[in-house]
Formats: structure tokens, C-alpha cells, sequence
């Protein structure tokens, strides 16, 4: 019983190696590198483009949060940064009359 325990083992354990070589001998063909260049290009390109994505998701939550323009629309053609107009004589700025 031993040794056919061992002998499944050892059988078990070529076997994987030789898999493992194989594949490894077929990473670092020429079309074994392209693949994987390719691969990684792939997944720069997928982190830059979910990155780019959180970003423009922030600044509008935070634009949102804090009031501002809207992403996307020029800051000088609404929101709070317009200017309303001259302010009318004996009134502030924040609609109290004043005492002059």
C-alpha cells in the first residue's frame, strides 16, 4: 500500500511539473510575450479609464456637496459666480436692509 502511495505521488507531482514547464516555456515565446504585453496594455487601459471615471463621479459629488457649477458647464454662465446685477442702494448682500 506504501508504495503505491508513493508512486501516485511521485507520478502526481511529474505531472504538475511538467505542466508548469510547459507553460512556462510558453510565456516566454515570442507570441507568449505579445500575449502578455497585450494583456498588460489591456488592464493600464482599464485602470486609467476606472480611475477617470472616479474621478469625474468626486468632483461632481463634491461640486454638488459644495454648491458649485455642475461639471461640464462654464463657470462664468450660471450658478453663484454670475454677478445679478447692482446691488439696489440701503440693501446688503444678504437681503437685509440697511440701517444708513
Amino acid at each position: 500500500m506504501r508504495r503505491g502511495l508513493w508512486f501516485a505521488a511521485g507520478a502526481g507531482t511529474a505531472i504538475y511539473a511538467m505542466v508548469r514547464g510547459r507553460r512556462a516555456a510558453e510565456a516566454f515565446t515570442v507570441d507568449g510575450l505579445k500575449d502578455r504585453l497585450g494583456a498588460l496594455e489591456v488592464g493600464a487601459r482599464m485602470l486609467r479609464d476606472e480611475v477617470a471615471q472616479g474621478q469625474a463621479e468626486k468632483e461632481s459629488e463634491l461640486r454638488e456637496r459644495l454648491g458649485l457649477v455642475p461639471h461640464g458647464t462654464p463657470e462664468l454662465t450660471g450658478g453663484r459666480h454670475k454677478a445679478a446685477g447692482p446691488v439696489p442702494t440701503g440693501s446688503t448682500t444678504d437681503g437685509q436692509e440697511g440701517s444708513n
